[in-house]
């Protein structure tokens, strides 16, 4: 779980988008369950921090959504919006959408409050929330690690964390083995209602499955460019080489009909290591830090 107290002006602006905020705490994902806490001082919620539920539900009676065409809602896609000085452009449609990165998960503190659509958050419900992807759709989401695959509805705003693409429901985080680790890496891929045949495929070569499956083991990289001048990747690369923070790689890769090589950090151990060599990445001044998963 990646949550924490949000001030008053962050709390206001997240008002108007209708949804929560994420970050990472240093507090166990497996934290003691309880149902009720001290609200705090000036705060949305009564607890101060995230939990589970007294009981783990069980899933197998859970039915996932079925996509459906639904209309934009009227809350929660406002685009461009900023929170927290980082802004963010709601993509007008989840249809090709294929993004990989890790997941993580929000739960009893969260449970029956606004979603950004103002619906309310149910955390035994296969729900999520996105910075980008557009409210309501659908998405497939697979983690990459034990081949566990899910549809989930997204209806709400966050994680507002580097280094996370989707907050995930508990149930879905159960499904997906994402509970009780935390954070998992996974990939994202929108659902076109219009084609349900494609619904149920794998993605990539994991399996479509709520059983742990023998898959590739993926490797987690932060890449800190993408550098179509040779030379300037390896100015890049020298850099951070020099700042002794672990094995650097320039890797070649095709994209729109050119060659462009990521300067990237890696392979490393887990979400833990990411969070902690990210601020040190961009205190080299070469650009945006994002995740990158190969397997």
């Amino acid at each position: 779980m990646i949550h924490w107290r949000v001030r008053a002006a962050v709390v206001f602006t997240l008002f108007m988008l209708g949804g929560c905020f994420h970050r990472p705490t240093t507090r166990p994902s497996t934290a003691p369950a309880h149902t009720t806490a001290p609200r705090e001082s000036g705060g949305r919620y009564a607890q101060a921090n995230d939990s589970t539920p007294a009981q783990v539900p069980d899933i197998s009676k859970i039915p996932e959504p079925v996509p459906r065409n639904e209309p934009r809602s009227v809350y929660g896609n406002k685009s461009p919006y900023k929170v927290l000085g980082e802004t963010y452009r709601v993509l007008p449609s989840c249809k090709g959408y294929d993004e990989r990165g890790l997941a993580s998960w929000y739960g009893n503190k969260f449970h029956g409050y606004t979603t950004s659509n103002f619906e309310k958050y149910d955390m035994y419900a296969y729900s999520a929330a996105s910075k980008v992807l557009p409210i309501p759709c659908y998405v497939r989401v697979t983690n990459l690690e034990n081949g566990r695959s899910a549809i989930v509805r997204v209806n709400d705003r966050g994680p507002f964390v580097s280094n996370r693409i989707i907050d995930l429901s508990f149930v879905a985080a159960i499904k997906l083995g994402v509970y009780p680790k935390g954070t998992a890496m996974v990939e994202v891929r929108g659902i076109d209602p219009d084609r349900p045949d494609r619904n149920a495929e794998p993605v990539r070569s994991a399996a479509v499955s709520s059983a742990p499956a023998k898959t590739p083991k993926p490797l987690l990289y932060l890449q800190v460019g993408a550098f179509a001048d040779p030379a300037n990747a390896e100015r890049a690369a020298a850099k951070v080489r020099g700042a002794r923070l672990g094995n650097v790689q320039v890797v070649s890769v095709q994209a729109g009909g050119k060659i462009l090589r990521r300067v990237r950090l890696g392979p490393l151990k887990d979400a833990a290591e990411a969070d902690a060599l990210t601020p040190k990445l961009r205190a080299l001044g070469l650009g945006e830090v994002k995740v990158s998963i190969d397997n």
